[in-house]
């Protein structure tokens, strides 16, 4: 467990001495609280929850009050750690305003630390107007699941020179509109690379390889629980989905067969007030 919760500040300075933050997402108390006890540096309460959750195709029916609901939950879990709210899909994109106004919502009912939003130039009035309203704001490019229609499927970006320089040229904007930090999904990790460099802010990689300042994964695939697909950046630390469904099958086995529950797992009357209940139901 982390000593106490890192700053936005502690966090530059790690980037700044080449030292790794690792972070993951996490939707519940138990996942927050064992995040926290693992010693993460940070969580980001993702609206990945859509698929990872709720069983959505994808995270854009994802609402803010289910993120709401979700970040309470981690912010409980994980009251020592430093939580980022995902804005969910229309959020931000509405107007400048609306973006502020649920930015807001994330800090004032469930206390995370920062927000994040997903794309490039064109949100970057969204992240000056949240980073003006004195909150934190993390910038998101690459394969950004919200628009995953306009990319053409959730599909690997900046894999040619044309678009790796647009990536670069998304992440100067980001950072001078004043976001603190910066998340990168599925890019060749040269490309990523080059975006750390370029960057002063932190750079973090969901899929884009060592060369970030740190590493984001899904809890749900470190643990081996969601089953749906595999990402190829994707590296499964356990295999908790056979593990539980075999636990499942053992119980109902054991109810079936009269092995559970046994005598251990029950709870005994009062010497004597067995024989008094059925005299009273005489």
């Amino acid at each position: 467990m982390a000593e106490k919760k890192l700053s936005r500040w502690d966090l530059q300075k790690m980037k700044d001495s080449r030292k790794k933050v690792v972070w993951i997402t996490a939707y519940d108390y138990w996942t927050a609280s064992f995040a926290e006890k693992a010693g993460m540096d940070m969580i980001l309460v993702g609206d990945s929850l859509g698929m990872c959750v709720y069983g959505y195709d994808g995270t854009v029916p994802v609402t803010m009050d289910q993120c709401i609901y979700h970040s309470e939950a981690v912010r409980r879990g994980a009251a020592g750690t430093f939580v980022v709210g995902d804005m969910p899909f229309l959020s931000y994109q509405v107007s400048i305003e609306k973006a502020v106004e649920n930015a807001g919502r994330f800090h004032k009912e469930a206390g995370v630390d920062a927000i994040k939003l997903e794309g490039g130039k064109r949100v970057c009035p969204q992240i000056r107007a949240i980073s003006d309203g004195g909150m934190l704001v993390m910038g998101h490019i690459g394969l950004t699941p919200q628009s995953s229609g306009q990319l053409g499927g959730f599909k690997a970006q900046g894999r040619t020179a044309e678009a790796a320089k647009e990536l670069i040229d998304d992440a100067k904007a980001i950072q001078e509109a004043g976001a603190f930090a910066l998340l990168v999904e599925a890019v060749p990790p040269e490309v990523c690379g080059k975006i750390r460099d370029t960057l002063a802010i932190p750079v973090y990689s969901i899929g884009a390889g060592e060369q970030a300042d740190g590493q984001l994964m899904i809890s749900s695939d470190v643990a081996g629980v969601f089953q749906a697909f595999t990402p190829k950046f994707v590296k499964k630390y356990e295999n908790l989905a056979e593990k539980t469904i075999n636990a499942f099958s053992e119980y109902k086995d054991d109810v079936v067969n009269g092995r559970f529950p046994e005598d251990k797992h029950t709870y005994k009357m009062v010497e004597g007030e067995l024989d008094k209940l059925n005299q009273l139901l005489k």
